[in-house]
């Protein structure tokens, strides 16, 4: 059941970045789950160390769709940084 709600968490993760970062267009509903799902790691792999932090897609908390959210858009900021080389 935790791989469900991972990829539930992780779907809306991705549309909400896409739609920060201005990507949701380009984006389908299968790179929107994977983008956040990788974001979720990102953002435990920077949220731990620097806040102390850390939150699971595998569990519903809005702590850990918070850390997803944000690793995602650091994912496509990286994205749009190596494709037209600037941040958008």
């Amino acid at each position: 059941m935790g791989w469900i709600i991972a990829l539930i968490v992780g779907g809306i993760a991705g549309w909400l970045a896409s739609m920060v970062m201005n990507r949701n267009a380009s984006m389908g509903i299968f790179w929107n789950i994977v983008v956040g799902c990788i974001g979720s790691i990102i953002g435990n792999l920077i949220a731990g160390p620097l806040l102390g932090v850390s939150g699971s897609v595998q569990e519903f908390s809005l702590t850990g769709l918070i850390i997803a959210i944000v690793g995602a858009i650091v994912l496509l900021a990286i994205v749009n940084l190596v494709q037209r080389g600037r941040v958008r």
